[in-house]
């Protein structure tokens, strides 16, 4: 086992020693609290350095306040990280950790500043002098966090000399999470741990589990075999394909099923796996909606009774709810989290309105429609949940109808939702996805993996600050914290799924511990490309952000042309959610970047109609207007582009009619141009353009130009 961690140190001693001395700021000759991730809350260099020995050891001094396995817990992990130091008695430590419920010197330590009291056992102290390193806690989690530190300045004992320093840290959010999608695309039980050691590494403490949805069931209960017998397998790997080929499930023995689930033994490994480091697991359990799986395996619990029909659960089925029941109590027999986390998201609920059992249940209870209904649903399972002394989660449509009483709130389809939960006393985690979903693009899309369309690069994430105009400090005390979401309908590979979590998970970590005074983008990213090498050192496959390509150039400068500034007369209304501008947005010379959702591209469900006025009849030569298609979000381009030129406002004559080439089915994410070429006078130009015939798509484009 030593050798093969001295194999392992030598390697990363090599990596890290061409990659430090290039990238650490010139300033710095030896690494100190400016390379830790999140940035601690107060950090001070001292003259002087201190090199650890090859063989460096600690001891942990822990009084009777703290539990001996957590302490027994915290040695093996030290002991088996790389840093490999070795326990020994208290006079040759070159690392002491203390660790006290009422540690006296972490109290002084933290006097200065205003910590919550539900975060003191995450707090700690480091110290690193001439002599030694010493570390002061109030539980085994504040010093697993210094041990952190420790592996980020040492890069996992690589860099034996250490700046003298002082640091003192404790987080500003008790929730910092990182989802994990593993119904669309199974992840094995390493793979979560592989993913638990970088969380504890960058301080965060919630994983988030999504163990079910309509692409498979993925853990084990006893009840109702056919779940993981069934509903977790389907013919086709990738997401895309199974659900081009119509979302069909499969038998477990059937030759070519993928799939997967977690037996009971598995989560008993995962969860003692995360103990250790700091991480509570969330089982989610979707519920009404994205239940395909589960009405395929038991369709009485569908309103039609029949498998492939609807996505929702039955509510007005008592059944449903011995259901739900059955699989919450078995799931909570397993996880000892405080939080349950039940779905409620985008639920269709279209076979409520005519289900005899639904009308029934409405009329019964005096629910003012399918809302109420969910609402109801929502309530019951509430009340269950709180009866086993726990608490549920839901995405943020669980407001939808009246909110159960104790619910706590994700906040998902922006930050209004959540800072409305916050308002009316509701807990909240924040995960707003123009910011915290990591399945969107962190690059220019030409050069990225396939994904779901967006763009959300680091910068972007980094951004996010949970304390929006009209938080009070009130509201504040609900918010308690910030999560990383990955959906992985196009993410089928686990290399993916790092690409996409490394960076930007790093970001999300940094605004749910550090204080928003602390954070500056520049410096964190010298941090993030320094952390990205210890990660790759370590394993891990993430972006390469040294070579980012960044915006898309188009959108960096405004452009100039004719019709920049001149009236819009739009014969069809925009959508109100992509309002972009408003009726300026075509004409404001400002195009769009690489996303739709960037505030620059405006959103149309219908066929576009507009008219374009350049205040004077004069010569033109181009009108052009650019087109996205991202058909992973349903937006494509459009049918066909008809242009128009007018003198008058009355007349109109037809110049170019330009149809799409470009096939629909392709799922790579583009931009084109729609224009015309040539000789003419214009004062109004008309485009017209005709959405696509799939219900429900949409059309975006940015600007028309005019030269």
């Amino acid at each position: 086992m030593n050798l093969v961690k001295n194999i392992y140190r030598t390697f990363l001693l090599l990596l890290a020693v061409v990659q430090f001395s290039a990238d650490l700021s010139a300033n710095v000759a030896v690494p100190g609290p400016e390379v830790i991730i999140p940035v601690p809350m107060d950090a001070v260099r001292l003259d002087g350095t201190l090199v650890l020995p090859e063989n460096a050891s600690f001891c942990i001094n822990a009084d009777s306040s703290v539990d001996a396995d957590d302490v027994q817990a915290l040695a093996a992990y030290i002991e088996d990280s790389p840093l490999g130091f070795l326990q020994t008695g208290q006079r040759k430590a070159d690392v002491k950790i203390n660790i006290a419920k009422g540690n006296k010197s972490l109290k002084r330590a933290l006097k200065p500043f205003s910590i919550i009291p539900d975060r003191l056992d995450e707090a700690y102290s480091l110290e690193v002098s001439g002599t030694g390193i010493t570390i002061d806690a109030m539980a085994p989690a504040g010093a697993l966090y210094a041990i952190q530190g420790l592996m980020q300045m040492t890069r996992d004992a690589t860099l034996m000399e250490l700046q003298c320093c002082r640091i003192v840290d404790a987080p500003r959010f008790a929730y910092r999470g990182l989802m994990v999608d593993v119904s669309r695309h199974f992840r094995s039980v390493d793979f979560l741990k592989r993913q638990m050691d970088a969380m504890a590494l960058y301080k965060l403490n919630r994983m988030h589990l999504h163990l079910t949805d309509a692409a498979g069931w993925r853990i084990e209960i006893e009840a109702y075999p056919r779940l993981t017998e069934f509903g977790a397998w389907r013919p086709q790997r990738k997401w895309m394909d199974w659900a081009a080929e119509g979302s069909m499930y499969c038998e477990r023995e059937t030759p070519s099923a993928y799939g997967g689930y977690y037996t009971k033994d598995d989560i008993r490994d995962l969860l003692e796996y995360a103990m250790v480091r700091n991480i509570e697991i969330i089982p989610e359990i979707e519920m009404p909606g994205h239940s395909e799986e589960l009405i395929a395996s038991y369709p009485q619990l569908g309103c039609s009774g029949e498998p492939y029909m609807h996505g929702d659960v039955c509510p007005g089925n008592e059944e449903t709810f011995t259901f739900l029941e059955t699989v919450l109590s078995e799931v909570m027999d397993l996880f000892p989290s405080e939080y349950i986390h039940i779905g409620g998201d985008e639920a269709g609920k279209g076979a409520w309105h005519t289900c005899p059992k639904c009308q029934r249940r409405m009329e019964e209870e005096g629910l003012g429609g399918v809302d109420e209904l969910q609402s109801y649903l929502i309530h019951r399972i509430e009340e269950f949940v709180n009866s086993k002394g726990r608490k549920i989660i839901g995405w943020d449509e669980i407001m939808e109808g009246g909110l159960a009483p104790n619910a706590t709130v994700m906040s998902w389809r922006g930050s209004e939702q959540g800072i409305a939960a916050a308002k009316s006393g509701h807990d909240v985690i924040m995960t707003p996805g123009a910011y915290c979903y990591i399945d969107y693009n962190q690059d220019a899309p030409f050069k990225e993996p396939l994904s779901i369309g967006g763009y959300t690069p680091l910068s972007k994430v980094y951004s996010y600050e949970p304390m929006e105009s009209g938080v009070t400090d009130e509201d504040m005390k609900h918010m308690l914290g910030v999560q990383a979401n990955l959906w992985s309908e196009y993410v089928t590979e686990d290399s993916h799924a790092e690409y996409m979590y490394y960076p930007r998970a790093l970001a999300v970590a940094e605004i749910g511990w550090s204080r928003p005074g602390q954070k500056d983008y520049d410096a964190f990213r010298e941090r993030a490309l320094d952390a990205l090498d210890q990660l790759q050192a370590r394993g891990y496959n993430t972006f390469d952000l040294r070579n980012e390509y960044g915006e898309r150039q188009a959108s960096l400068n405004a452009e100039e042309h004719l019709a920049r500034g001149a009236k819009v007369i739009y014969a069809n209304a925009w959508h109100p959610k992509y309002p972009a501008a408003g009726e300026s947005t075509l004409t404001d010379g400002l195009l769009g970047g690489w996303t739709y959702g960037d505030r620059r591209w405006q959103g149309f469900l219908t066929d576009i109609d507009v008219t374009v006025d350049l205040g004077k009849i004069q010569p033109v030569r181009y009108i052009g207007a650019t087109f996205m298609q991202s058909p992973g979000s349903w937006v494509y381009f459009p049918e066909q582009v008809r242009i128009s030129v007018s003198s008058d406002g009355n007349a109109y004559r037809e110049i170019a009619v330009v149809n799409n080439e470009f096939p629909y089915r392709d799922p790579e994410i583009a931009f084109m141009p729609f224009a015309y070429a040539g000789e003419t006078e214009a004062r109004y130009i008309r485009l017209e353009a005709d959405v696509h015939t799939r219900p429900g798509s949409w059309l975006f484009l940015d600007e028309i130009v005019v030269h």
